[in-house]
């Protein structure tokens, strides 16, 4: 195919497919290895980050790529699924790839695929096209995010230097199942032979720690092997990682603490030369959009978070707790708004359920709730959506609209400056409404 832009290529290669997701491995791998991305044909053997888990695999793989480009690694990073443009999925030090750049790795991964005379989905293509870039850069350091599961994601190809499984939750049921046990398995399945293992929950299920022992793996735990403390004998802007190769006081990041203690985890279980400093460094520049990400826009106080499910919302709820009641003591008027959405394959009840928990307990307010279905071909309709949310939240103030842009500009409308609009329930919630306040592409 001869494609003018970006925009067109997507559109393509969501087309070529009979489905967006088709996990497994066979399809993809005479491609990749047409395209010379496998690890065994690389000139230059970069180090290998592999990151699984059912939440905080953005922020984990977004810190140890921030750690390595302090240290001076030509540092590649790919993540998914983007919030506004495509281009955040594919990163080289920092810097988003630009549209030619990709258009010419679309092209590459075309042509070995047509060689090959194999369809692939939209996702394995452009998990090749990334890969095709880092090869033609030559990245010291590759930091990959699993899409979907583990062992038959296609980021799976690239044999990992060290495996970190930021913790096992249910989501993503009609791909993975509700056995935690068997997604456990599943998202194991990113460990190799004889490699350091980072587990970054302190309870994780059998089925993990079989999988690291049958490739005799080193595995090194949250809460056992490595920790962190933050209290009163640390001030309020640093926090103090320990284990048994390192004791030190370092920054807090803007991103999850928990995510970055395994973050730091996983570069102290690598080969790479990186020192206190460089990862102190790291952690002060680290940010991703979308993770209780604060900002003021149309003269309102938003906060973006992808939270999607159980674990997620526990997570936001944590955050949101403490940040309403310092919102609240510098604006004493302020009311809660939530912009929410969500996929029809998710938990909705499981994540209205902790909201009217917390605020039965007091710890967020009455909050005016907005919402419409997501413009997306798993979105949840409205009517099921809506009638879950009646369910899950007793005398629920909401206001439903056609969809997430007349949505968002909704809530400004309907709030004041010294109000907070949290903004949450999918990446592509947070995607249309910053489309919609921002007006970027894709």
């Amino acid at each position: 195919m001869s494609a003018k832009n970006l925009s067109q290529w997507l559109t393509y290669m969501g087309s070529i497919h009979v489905s967006a997701i088709d996990m497994g491995l066979e399809r993809v791998l005479p491609v990749a290895k047409r395209l010379g991305v496998l690890k065994a044909d690389l000139k230059k053997k970069p180090t290998i980050f592999t990151v699984a888990g059912t939440n905080g695999k953005g922020s984990t793989t977004a810190t140890i790529a921030a750690i390595c480009q302090s240290a001076g690694l030509k540092t590649a990073l790919y993540q998914s699924p983007h919030l506004v443009s495509f281009t955040e999925r594919v990163r080289i030090d920092g810097i988003e790839a630009s549209d030619e750049a990709l258009i010419l790795a679309f092209e590459a991964v075309e042509s070995a695929r047509l060689a090959e005379g194999l369809s692939l989905s939209f996702f394995e293509m452009t998990t090749l096209a990334a890969f095709w870039l880092f090869k033609q850069a030559d990245c010291d350091v590759w930091v990959l995010e699993i899409g979907l599961g583990g062992r038959l994601d296609v980021v799976n190809i690239i044999d990992p230097d060290v495996a970190v499984i930021t913790n096992i939750g249910i989501d993503h049921v009609d791909w993975l199942g509700d056995d935690i046990e068997k997604i456990g398995a599943e998202k194991a399945g990113i460990i190799r032979d004889g490699i350091p293992v980072i587990l970054g929950d302190d309870v994780m299920p059998d089925s993990v720690h079989k999988v690291a022992a049958a490739h005799d793996a080193q595995v090194y735990q949250f809460g056992k092997d490595f920790t962190y403390t933050l209290g009163a004998d640390t001030g309020a802007d640093d926090w103090i990682y320990s284990s048994a190769s390192l004791t030190a006081r370092l920054p807090v990041p803007k991103l999850s603490l928990h995510n970055a203690v395994n973050a730091v985890s996983a570069i102290l279980a690598s080969d790479l030369p990186i020192t206190t400093v460089q990862i102190a460094d790291g952690l002060s520049k680290v940010a991703l959009a979308g993770r209780f990400d604060q900002r003021v826009i149309n003269q309102r106080q938003w906060i973006f978070d992808v939270a999607h499910n159980e674990d997620g919302i526990k997570f936001l709820l944590k955050q949101l707790t403490i940040a309403w009641q310092q919102h609240l003591a510098k604006h004493p008027d302020a009311k809660l708004y939530f912009l929410f959405s969500m996929l029809g394959d998710k938990d909705v009840s499981a994540v209205l359920k902790q909201i009217e928990q917390a605020t039965a307990d007091g710890l967020l307010p009455f909050a005016h709730w907005h919402t419409a279905a997501i413009s997306h071909e798993r979105a949840m309709d409205i009517e099921t959506l809506t009638a879950i949310m009646q369910a899950c939240v007793p005398d629920i103030d909401m206001v439903v609209y056609e969809n997430l842009d007349a949505a968002t500009f909704g809530v400004i409308d309907s709030s004041s400056a010294v109000d907070l609009i949290v903004a949450f329930g999918s990446f592509h919630t947070i995607g249309e409404s910053l489309v919609a306040l921002l007006g970027r592409p894709y």
